[in-house]
């Protein structure tokens, strides 16, 4: 079922959507314009944006056509001479000034998350605080874009090399953290001097023209920050022109495995610098002598946060003999005890999945899973309130033939299957065309060492179930991307190397 299908399905009586739309528009920073040139653009059609925990409307977004995405583009051409010429610390003093402002304004901005993608108040506020602190960090990390001398072969010359903003660029962000992923982005493109046009995810822009807003106030210029919305009608509209238009030198896109290859291909005609952060299939290792209870505490972060709806959810949890009862049966508890719920309610910890079509998604897995042999010790239905909410599973005697241990479950059931030596655990864990994240649990040394380096995967966790920091690398290898986000490293994305070459 198409999300346009689901929309239509999914509505309330029109009394209901009006009240839906009356309340979010008390908010000051819920725009229903696209954001191009410092301007609001209303556009000639409207798509609705709903809340996963009701299915009312919130909000009727402009659709952005060809044509608007192109003058966004043109928008950030021209605001790059000036942009990328002032000093380093007038930019990193707009983005601290960017922070500032969604500080200020944190309760609006994690209540109008939580109203689009659904995810509980807490989480909203900790992705608020998380995106802010990569404009933080790349504010900061402008001001140390050093170049290179290098001693000259021949007397009479020297040899410098500079590195400069790579110019306008492009951003295709997800729908699962609405406001970091754009933050991430942003922070080290507006940084080292590039301008940026983003489109958001069709299930939830307003995050998105929200920072827009604030980014205006913090006095970033008309032209250098630009968002273009649209549905899902439209994304492959926009994104083959931010692909193919030659003023756009970067693409930077966080989504599905399958997507990030279509835009590949699209990018090959002009010879973009591409980055993506694909499909991730994590998986949790147990081992012997791991500290069960810290283990446990580990998978739950790593596996539930965002009701699974995250590239870095633990998705194969791969446990020792000698620990597996003793840790299945204090996870299977912990599971028990989770609260699910509207984002908006006191103690909840799990929320609604994000449209309908995730819900099946998650409803195939547990069939397939348990057609072929796996058992539910938690959970493994719809849960009673309906909509897109689904009840914290756990599986055991999943195997590795079975779809949920193939593919991105993206959902809030954990799988548990045994291993017997550490060589196993590794081959079963790299057997994956992943490689975006993967954790395991073990206090002996020699064990540590030899798993993190034995992992084919770009980000490992070692007796942690979180991971992502501003000041390290994200990102994975084999088909879970190119290029990294955050660290130092994450600004190369948006620079170019220049080499001159001095005659004295």
């Amino acid at each position: 079922m198409s999300r346009r299908q689901f929309v239509g399905l999914g509505l309330r009586m029109r009394t209901d959507a009006r009240s839906a739309r009356q309340q979010a528009q008390a908010m000051s920073l819920l725009h229903e314009d696209a954001y191009i040139d410092g301007r609001w653009f209303s556009g000639a059609e409207r798509f609705e944006v709903l809340d996963p925990a009701t299915g009312e409307a919130v909000a009727a977004v402009a659709r952005c056509t060809a044509d608007d995405t192109r003058r966004a583009v043109a928008a950030a051409e021209r605001a790059l001479p000036a942009w990328s010429t002032l000093p380093a610390r007038e930019r990193a003093a707009a983005l601290h000034r960017l922070v500032e402002a969604m500080a200020a304004n944190e309760d609006e901005l994690a209540r109008l998350l939580t109203r689009e993608q659904g995810k509980p108040l807490a989480e909203a506020r900790g992705e608020l605080r998380y995106g802010a602190s990569f404009l933080t960090f790349f504010a900061e990390e402008a001001r140390r874009l050093y170049g290179e001398t290098i001693p000259s072969p021949r007397a009479g010359s020297r040899l410098l090399v500079l590195r400069q903003p790579i110019g306008v660029g492009a951003a295709i962000t997800p729908w699962n953290f609405p406001s970091a992923m754009i933050a991430r982005k942003l922070g080290a493109a507006l940084a080292v001097g590039c301008t940026l046009v983003v489109k958001p995810a069709e299930a939830t822009p307003l995050s998105a023209l929200a920072l827009a807003d604030l980014a205006e106030q913090a006095g970033i210029p008309a032209g250098v920050f630009n968002v273009v919305t649209g549905d899902a009608d439209d994304a492959p509209t926009i994104g083959r022109v931010l692909c193919e238009d030659p003023r756009v030198r970067a693409l930077s896109f966080t989504g599905s495995t399958e997507v990030g290859k279509l835009l590949l291909r699209q990018c090959a005609a002009t010879v973009k610098r591409v980055s993506l952060e694909l499909g991730g299939n994590a998986p949790f290792l147990v081992f012997d002598d791991a500290d069960v209870e810290a283990a446990v505490e580990g998978c739950m972060t790593a596996k539930f946060r965002n009701a699974g709806q995250t590239c870095v959810a633990a998705n194969r949890i791969l446990v020792q003999r000698g620990v597996y009862e003793a840790f299945v049966e204090q996870l299977g508890a912990r599971i028990a005890a989770l609260r699910v719920g509207p984002g908006f309610d006191e103690g909840v910890a799990i929320g609604p999945l994000i449209d309908e079509a995730a819900l099946l998604k998650v409803e195939e897995h547990v069939a397939d899973a348990r057609a072929r042999g796996a058992t539910v010790r938690v959970g493994g239905r719809r849960h009673a309130l309906g909509r897109t909410f689904f009840e914290p599973t756990l599986l055991e005697g999943v195997s590795p033939e079975m779809r949920m241990t193939r593919e991105e479950t993206f959902g809030p059931v954990a799988g548990v299957m045994p291993f017997e030596t550490e060589a196993e655990a590794l081959r079963m864990a790299n057997d994956s065309r992943a490689g975006l994240a993967a954790y395991f649990y073990a206090r002996d040394v020699g064990r540590v060492w030899r798993v993190s380096e034995g992992l084919e995967y770009g980000m490992v966790g070692v007796n942690t179930g979180l991971v992502s920091t501003a000041e390290a690398p994200f990102g994975g290898v084999k088909e879970s991307g190119l290029g990294r986000e955050g660290s130092h490293h994450g600004v190369e994305e948006w620079t170019e190397l220049k080499y001159v070459c001095l005659g004295m």
